[in-house]
């Protein structure tokens, strides 16, 4: 049986690793966590798992299609988390679209509403 070594980038198995949270097992306790996890659900295109860790107050504001296709049209290569304080996490997730390499580099805000985390906001840098 062969082992998949989860995407986010702390080099444990899926399975012990995101795999509980992208089948809400567990929530991910951290917005760290949580953005490591929303980052392996790019790579697997688990696009129910991104809208439903998006904070309700701003779910509205992102289009189910646009995240599929956008999710499904990139190699994921990598992701760097440069630092995570309080409610937020910066980071660089690296892919790869129509042969080039990118670099989306944002800085999220995370919402801790009845105990579980979400996903707010970015702010985005070029």
């Amino acid at each position: 049986m062969q082992t998949t070594i989860c995407p986010c980038g702390l080099g444990k198995e899926y399975s012990i690793c995101c795999k509980p949270y992208h089948t809400k097992q567990f929530s991910p306790p951290t917005p760290e966590l949580l953005m490591r996890s929303r980052y392996t659900a790019y790579v697997f295109q688990l696009i129910a798992y991104l809208i439903d860790t998006t904070h309700p107050s701003t779910r509205n504001l992102y289009d189910r299609k646009a995240i599929g296709n956008w999710a499904k049209s990139n190699i994921w290569l990598r992701l760097e988390i440069l630092q995570a304080k309080d409610d937020k996490v910066e980071f660089k997730a690296f892919y790869e679209s129509d042969k080039q390499l990118n670099i989306h580099h944002e800085l999220s805000t995370f919402s801790l509403d009845k105990g579980k985390w979400y996903y707010l906001a970015g702010t985005y840098f070029d």
